[in-house]
């Protein structure tokens, strides 16, 4: 399904409509989607994650224009992006939400401070087109950063990913399986988090210009059994 999300009504659209290049063409273009690249120059090398010892680990934070990879054996991590998504939200710009394995719960998202209605939602999309959107969207100059959720993702692409990400100067955030640690990745980024009772015990995998290997425990987040805003 391709959905674009106002507030806390989402409205839907046909798949195969949505799919086509100069329908999400169109959607990116006309007068009320926000030209992000023309309003936005990238001299910062990184966004705040909003978590002082979550910054020391990875170098600042969030890298600008680069893909970020956050492995887990479960649906974790997403809150970690939480304070940056407030701050992205003062931005005239998408954040795309990609294949997401549950629906953005609004009242929460809103409640964090997170404008919903720059939200656009991609779901329940087959694996190669919500790599081609994926792709798409990260060209565009149109979002702040893309959210895409996948676990059949090769070398090949995800290093088309990262080129899509540095051509739109967009934060690209891939949440992958545990497993995908085995893989070789060009990722800027790349990030093991598990869930340790209240807290997110956060493994540093791959850190661009840096050291891997150091870990923190982030707690108070609001964690229960799994990391997620709606089933």
């Amino acid at each position: 399904m391709f959905y674009i999300s106002s507030i806390s009504i989402l409205y839907e659209v046909s798949p195969l409509e949505a799919l086509k290049t100069e329908k999400l063409q169109q959607l990116l273009r006309q007068g009320k989607v926000w030209r992000a690249a023309e309003q936005r120059a990238i001299d910062d090398a990184v966004l705040s994650t909003g978590f002082a010892e979550l910054d020391e680990l990875v170098g600042g934070g969030w890298p600008k224009g680069a893909l970020v990879e956050i492995l887990s054996s479960g649906v974790q991590g997403l809150s970690l992006l939480a304070p940056a998504l407030v701050q992205l939200s003062d931005q005239y710009a998408w954040m795309a939400w990609i294949n997401s394995p549950h629906l953005p719960y609004v009242p929460r998202l809103q409640a964090l401070g997170i404008d919903t209605g720059k939200i656009l939602l991609l779901r329940k999309l087959r694996d190669e087109q919500a790599f081609w959107a994926a792709e798409q969207v990260l060209r565009s100059g149109n979002c702040s950063v893309v959210m895409f959720w996948s676990d059949r993702l090769g070398t090949t692409q995800i290093h088309r990913l990262q080129l899509a990400a540095a051509e739109g100067g967009c934060l690209a955030v891939l949440f992958r399986p545990s497993s995908a640690s085995r893989q070789a990745s060009v990722a800027a980024l790349r990030l093991q988090v598990e869930v340790e009772a209240q807290s997110l015990s956060i493994q540093l995998l791959k850190r661009r210009g840096g050291w891997a290997g150091g870990s923190i425990k982030l707690g108070g987040l609001g964690i229960r059994s799994t990391d997620r805003y709606k089933t």
